[in-house]
């Protein structure tokens, strides 16, 4: 489990196919910290990491991708030298700052609209038709595995409003109009939507 509060931004330094996607990744966290078969994720995306070490520039860690993992985020779009939001697993004990993020993708949003306000800025996602009902003002979503408030809705439409520390501390100074990001629905909003059906 995760909380959507973005630790560390990686690198893509290395990718090898060889059946599943082999990731190498450069990050801050400090190697020896970093247990071989943990969870780590890696723009929202729950992944294991498999290896981890240390070169000339900075430590790393290792990740496999499997092909439906691919074909539901946008991880397929990696090269060397992307940057994502790194987040490691919750545990007992840490705040929770965000919200309670599973790392597992409902589906891909796409940014619509981008507008400056002061040094904030409104970005306008697209949400797939599936998954607009789960999204409502006020709450919770995790895009690229950053906890979010949505302050608007408009049918499949919502927007969030980013502050330059969001901008400053995730990949999110990096957006532009026609990115495809990984969206996972509030894990609440999911059940609140299946029991109103079922007492429909």
């Amino acid at each position: 489990m995760f909380t959507g509060i973005i630790t560390d931004i990686g690198t893509v330094r290395a990718l090898e196919k060889r059946g599943d996607l082999t990731a190498r990744i450069g990050c801050g966290y400090a190697p020896e910290t970093i247990e071989i078969g943990a969870s780590i994720a890696c723009d929202g995306v729950c992944l294991t990491v498999t290896d981890r070490g240390r070169d000339e520039r900075g430590g790393w860690f290792a990740v496999s991708i499997s092909a439906e993992t691919l074909s539901k985020t946008n991880l397929g779009g990696w090269a060397e030298g992307s940057r994502m939001n790194l987040e490691r697993a919750l545990r007992v004990g840490d705040e929770l700052g965000g919200h309670i993020v599973s790392g597992h993708v409902d589906g891909l949003a796409e940014i619509v609209a981008m507008v400056d306000e002061g040094d904030s800025t409104r970005i306008t996602f697209r949400a797939p038709d599936a998954l607009a009902k789960f999204i409502a003002p006020k709450g919770s979503v995790a895009l690229n595995g950053t906890s979010l408030t949505v302050n608007e809705v408009e049918g499949a439409s919502f927007g969030v409003n980013f502050i330059p520390h969001t901008k400053q501390a995730t990949t999110w100074g990096l957006a532009r109009v026609g990115d495809r990001v990984n969206l996972e629905i509030d894990t609440l909003a999911r059940y609140v939507a299946r029991l109103a059906e079922a007492a429909g």
